[in-house]
């Protein structure tokens, strides 16, 4: 064994006997905490902040929340000083004896990630909810250091880095690490509730899956160009939700929830994808996004998940999952991630009559639920590793995407071998970097076309 698995066994070992009396021992360690008299061997877990936006923020704000014994922010990184400024500000508002952030501990820069898991000790937590292309990058240094992670949806965005993410899991696995995977819907108490009620049979053999999101214009449609002076790669970070490269586009960032609550009520992952989607009259949007999606999972029973994807404003609005079956039928999800109102029906129709259970209301919140799970799996030192599962979920999501931005028929195969990676030296960016994607002369970037071009030709 090396000194640094030594130390972080030994952490952990603390951690795990201190979580069990973390209720009784609650107010003592606060008082130690804010006093600085917790160093090396002790029960406060520390945090590092590594994607200062606003899910950054809210995961921080989730972390800090936690009740099972002390926890602090020590470290903060990003590639813009003004998006770690207003979260800096924000936290500390919120949580301020539990901000230990001295100035030279937020770091700026594309090597900014490397500092902040400096700060940590192994055992200790990062959070990665930078865009999703760097989240690899990120894991793997978290990985070297020994620390466990929280880390956003979608964690990949294509074929080759869903291959990567895949051999990191199993590298975080065998050194233990905690790791959770922001698709908090999986922590939902009432979401539980109706999968094991499926699973005994409530409603009988799933027929059908639908899935919907459906709102006005989003974050990710944007009409100001690249200012003068401003670096690309910087503009289109800043704007990461309209770029594929960056984030899968909003078909990955958004629609992945839906996609994920509906296989899991499945308890399986569709094997192929057929998609349509277009823009209709966004032609002064520089965003990559279609306006509309509409795609057709196929299970490997033939079972179908119908998913609609639309940021049109003034059209009717649907956010939602549901779940069609021989003896009935499920909401899995009414409008949003919460509350989830989780009910079943004897019928298709949602009738008052036909209500045959729904979940008590009012429903703990899943983001915070996500966070309590992690951070007592870490004090126990309980297996608990997320990645695999959500790279799977991002993976089949970036299926959906690629069948409606070709017009092809793609399967599970097709995007996992794909070679085409959006971004391949993402790894070696620096804040002189040309981006990976090229504007037009007119400040546009290019809109997949489906039908006039192979996968392999332009970002799909």
């Amino acid at each position: 064994m090396t000194e640094h698995s030594n130390v972080s066994t030994s952490r952990r070992d603390f951690l795990k006997n201190s979580g069990k009396i973390a209720g009784a021992t609650a107010m003592v360690g606060t008082t130690l905490s804010q006093s600085g008299l917790f160093a090396g061997e002790d029960n406060t877990i520390q945090l590092a902040l590594v994607g200062c936006g606003g899910r950054g923020s809210g995961a921080a704000a989730n972390a800090l929340a936690t009740t099972s014994g002390p926890i602090k922010l020590v470290a903060m990184a990003d590639v813009f000083e003004d998006r770690l400024s207003n979260s800096f500000n924000q936290l500390q508002q919120a949580h301020e004896k539990q901000m230990d952030i001295p100035e030279d501990r937020k770091f700026i820069g594309f090597d900014a990630y490397k500092q902040a898991m400096d700060s940590l000790r192994p055992g200790d937590v990062v959070i990665l909810t930078t865009p999703p292309a760097f989240r690899w990058v990120h894991f793997s240094y978290a990985i070297e250091k020994g620390l466990n992670v929280f880390m956003e949806k979608p964690v990949t965005v294509d074929g080759p880095t869903t291959r990567k993410m895949f051999d990191l899991a199993d590298k975080s696995i065998e050194k233990n690490l905690k790791v959770g995977v922001g698709l908090m819907c999986r922590h939902c108490d009432a979401r539980r509730e109706l999968y094991d009620r499926i699973k005994e049979g409530q409603i009988g053999d799933i027929l059908e899956l639908r899935a919907y999101r459906m709102a006005g214009l989003t974050g990710t449609a944007f009409t100001e160009r690249k200012p003068e002076g401003e670096s690309e790669l910087m503009y289109q970070i800043r704007n990461f939700h309209g770029f594929l490269w960056l984030s899968g586009g909003a078909y990955s960032d958004f629609l992945i929830h839906n996609i994920d609550e509906s296989c899991w009520m499945k308890d399986a992952w569709p094997v192929s994808a057929e998609g349509a989607g277009g823009r209709h009259y966004k032609g002064d949007y520089v965003d990559q996004n279609f306006d509309n999606y509409n795609v057709e999972y196929t299970f490997a029973d033939g079972t179908k998940l119908f998913l609609r994807g639309r940021t049109m404003p003034g059209c009717v609005p649907k956010f939602a999952s549901y779940a069609h079956g021989t003896k009935g039928s499920a909401v899995i999800s009414t409008a949003g991630h919460i509350p989830a109102k989780c009910r079943i029906y004897s019928g298709y129709n949602e009738t008052n009559d036909d209500l045959v259970w729904a979940y008590p209301q009012p429903e703990r919140n899943p983001y915070q639920l996500e966070w309590d799970h992690l951070i007592e799996a870490i004090r126990n030192d309980t297996p608990y590793n997320e990645v695999h599962r959500g790279a799977e979920a991002s993976l089949i999501t970036s299926m959906g995407r690629m069948a409606s931005h070709t017009g092809r028929l793609i399967t599970r195969d097709d995007i996992l071998n794909s070679e085409h990676e959006f971004a391949p030296n993402v790894d070696q960016l620096t804040l002189d970097s040309p981006a990976p994607l090229t504007a037009f002369e007119d400040g546009t970037y290019p809109v997949p076309l489906p039908g006039l071009f192979k996968e392999t030709e332009y970002p799909v």
